[in-house]
């Protein structure tokens, strides 16, 4: 029987199209038009159901910056533009504080670097020891020189100590290349800075090119205008 349905003809229903006798109504919505239709209104419905809920179980003491800094313009949030916040003389004043910030932490990893060298420079070029042995005779006098001399030829003549001198000597030698590395950086900051700080005031200056340049550098260069100074 399930065969013989589909042998048999039927008849297709068509949605028709808006009369014209009502075309002045506008479009016929068809149903796929308001499945599309049902779908949006729905969607928007949920959307709005969440929003009440979150403002239903929202903290009242609950507060951040964004609300202060936010105004509501014709039911779109627009934010406060806060780059203007400081003056230029102010900004030119951050600047110097932290210039000189950064040129105290170069000074003092400079003077431990001083010290830490010395140090180091004591522990390479130890004197020789100056014990003075005392012999009733020659004969006893030789014995002690021999003793002396066999006690320096020997491998094991070192002190049980000795590696743990070793391995303090190289990690401050370690210390000491990092705390170099640290000055360079912080010198180049200390120059970045400075060259910013130049840039924010006033006058007329360009970058130079590379073809410009007569040494050649990684770091830009300006040149200022030549202003008449009263």
């Amino acid at each position: 029987m399930s065969s013989l349905k589909n042998v048999i003809h039927r008849r297709i229903h068509k949605e028709r199209n808006q009369p014209e006798s009502r075309k002045k109504f506008g479009f016929l919505q068809k149903h796929k038009d308001y499945v599309l239709r049902a779908r949006d209104f729905h969607k928007k419905e949920e959307t709005i159901r969440k929003l009440k809920e979150k403002a239903a179980f929202k903290n009242p003491d609950e507060f951040y910056f964004k609300m202060v800094n936010t105004r509501t313009v014709d039911g779109v949030h627009k934010s406060e533009n806060r780059a203007n916040k400081y003056s230029a003389d102010e900004l030119l004043m951050m600047k110097t504080q932290d210039m000189g910030y950064v040129l105290q932490k170069s000074q003092s990893e400079k003077k431990k670097i001083e010290r830490l060298s010395s140090t180091l420079h004591y522990l390479g070029n130890r004197p020789a020891s100056k014990h003075i042995y005392f012999a009733d005779d020659r004969e006893e006098a030789k014995e002690i020189r021999s003793h002396l001399s066999e006690k320096e030829a020997s491998p094991h003549s070192r002190s049980a100590d000795m590696p743990e001198i070793i391995k303090k000597t190289a990690a401050s030698y370690e210390e000491l290349e990092a705390r170099k590395k640290r000055v360079h950086t912080l010198e180049r900051m200390h120059m970045n800075m400075a060259l910013q700080r130049e840039l924010q005031k006033k006058g007329r200056k360009r970058k130079l090119r590379d073809d410009e340049l007569v040494c050649p550098t990684d770091q830009p260069v300006y040149k200022w205008r030549k202003e008449r100074k009263r």
